[in-house]
């Protein structure tokens, strides 16, 4: 048993209790899921209303396994208000190959662990091949084929589709076409006898076992076409973060990964005892990646209603559009999670930044404000995450 496990196993068990209300659980429950879940089984008191399941933890989807890796997916299947975004889990052995595919999706990746070599053709011919280490980051647009293999430490990274409904399970493969194309007009098509394809596979690849590649330019083919003019990888490492007391920001988007047109997406980390400030992002819903630690987001959908839910790595989180929250770290290690929008750019209000732009004598006349905390209290700059300080009883 590992020390995360026996830390959750020796958590007091939470009971649905708030002074005089409420009372004990005395049938069945799940101790680790409860402990897991403290903002479930006893709400904030400014929770409200009726809302949806905004949280999803990839241990509860489906896993793949394949020879060489698997992958693992969070669709509107399983999260039903993701209408805008689906993401996939995925690991690849040293050597292993997600096949040569297409989507009508774009897909855009992140490199959680390891490294992979991704191949790719922009739809002028060019060619376009590059190893991603970790931190690093893919896009491919819609319709681009491309191909990903493991390199000498194998690969797990999370791929993001700017589509609730899009599945990995249901995408064009090189080996699906060639079985589900006559024989004949594969001959035709490629001008060699039709016995040429008589051990193809007869169903998709999807994953499978091949050889660790060696450096790329012994990986090149015979006759290379031009190289693309516009790479489809960058790195959250070539963006200078956005650098508080409280934690780092990195913002990635076409404003400086160009390729990125239909996902902005933010790699945040949030310290103990740092907030990922009160805000809403007026362009798109967000998507969530849990990599490390554990947080609660409470997220305000307006009419009285709001609800807290609790995370640790490896949850997809979403808030829909213009909805305001915040994330806390809960934890005493660092929170990292990445924030995804199906847009071009990264696009956010702080609340804070809003009041402070406003004039100080109308919010008085909406709030019961003093004077010191208009002046020391909010912020006119861009601080993505703050030092949370609890009040007594907290």
């Amino acid at each position: 048993m590992d020390k995360k496990t026996r830390l959750i196993e020796n958590d007091p068990l939470p009971q649905p209790r708030r002074g005089r209300k409420g009372g004990d659980i005395w049938g069945a429950r799940n101790p680790q899921l409860d402990r897991q879940n403290p903002d479930t089984i006893v709400p904030p008191e400014t929770d409200h209303g009726t809302m949806p399941s905004l949280k999803f933890p990839y241990e509860l989807s489906h896993m793949r396994i394949q020879e060489g890796g698997w992958s693992r997916e969070v669709t509107m299947r399983e999260m039903p208000e993701s209408d805008t975004i689906a993401g996939v889990n995925m690991h690849l052995e040293p050597g292993a190959v997600r096949e040569l595919h297409w989507h009508k999706e774009a897909e855009w990746a992140f490199m959680i662990k390891g490294s992979a070599r991704v191949t790719a053709i922009d739809t002028d011919g060019g060619l376009f091949i590059d190893d991603v280490e970790e931190g690093g980051l893919w896009y491919f647009p819609s319709g681009i084929p491309h191909s990903i293999k493991g390199l000498e430490n194998g690969a797990e990274f999370v791929l993001v589709f700017d589509d609730g409904s899009f599945s990995e399970n249901s995408t064009f493969s090189i080996a699906d076409w060639f079985a589900h194309t006559p024989k004949d007009v594969l001959a035709a098509n490629f001008g060699v006898p039709k016995e040429t394809f008589d051990k193809f596979p007869d169903r998709e690849l999807y994953m499978f076992q091949g050889e660790v590649p060696g450096p790329i330019v012994q990986e090149l083919p015979e006759n290379p076409n031009k190289g693309v003019e516009n790479p489809f990888t960058f790195s959250f490492y070539d963006t200078e973060p956005v650098k508080t007391d409280g934690g780092t920001a990195r913002i990635v988007d076409s404003k400086n990964f160009t390729r990125s047109t239909t996902i902005a997406a933010a790699l945040v980390e949030v310290e103990p005892g740092g907030i990922r400030e009160l805000h809403w992002h007026p362009n798109e819903a967000e998507w969530q990646f849990y990599l490390e630690g554990q947080g609660r987001m409470t997220v305000f959908a307006a009419t009285g209603k709001a609800r807290t839910y609790d995370f640790r790595e490896g949850d997809a989180g979403y808030v829909p559009f213009a909805m305001g929250h915040y994330i806390q770290n809960t934890g005493d290690t660092p929170l990292r999670f990445l924030e995804m929008f199906r847009s071009d750019h990264f696009a956010e209000i702080s609340l804070s930044r809003w009041m402070s732009q406003t004039p100080p004598s109308l919010l008085k006349e909406h709030l019961p404000l003093t004077d010191d905390f208009i002046r020391n209290h909010l912020h006119s700059d861009n601080r993505p995450v703050l030092k949370w300080e609890p009040t007594e009883g907290e």
